[in-house]
């Protein structure tokens, strides 16, 4: 059952990179509404907490440290069918392999350092933007 609410956040190379307003517009442009908007920086706690799902992968150590490495903006996003038109419009994890016009094609450095989080499942949007915005952050 398709959803009207995702999350996203604007990863720490990105934002570096002065990416955040280029993907923003790209969102909005495609129909999304931003419903809460944070800019932030993640300790390193609060990064192993959020990807405590990929705690037994090989990368997770990695991921941590880049996703604590600067700031990133968190993003609840609306619009029918938001889980999968996002995914659909950030793209392959890997730039290499996304199809053009997608965020990670135009912005994403690596697999690794991919520009941008989409939620993968109705459920995980739910809990991400339950980890960073409280229900008066949302408008």
């Amino acid at each position: 059952m398709a959803t009207n609410r995702t999350f996203t956040m604007i990863k720490p190379e990105a934002v570096a990179a002065g990416h955040a307003g280029k993907i923003i517009d790209m969102i909005t442009s495609n129909g999304f509404r931003v419903i809460a908007l944070k800019y932030t920086r993640l300790s390193a706690q609060e990064a192993g907490t959020f990807y405590e799902v990929h705690k037994e992968r090989p990368f997770y150590g990695e991921l941590v440290d880049y996703m604590a490495s600067g700031p990133i903006f968190a993003a609840i996003l609306e619009k029918d069918n938001a889980v999968e038109d996002f995914r659909k419009l950030i793209g392959a994890t890997d730039p290499a392999q996304a199809e053009e016009g997608t965020i990670r094609k135009r912005f994403a450095e690596s697999k690794a350092k991919n520009a941008c989080h989409g939620s993968d499942s109705n459920e995980n949007a739910e809990i991400e933007g339950n980890f960073f915005f409280s229900g008066r952050e949302r408008f």
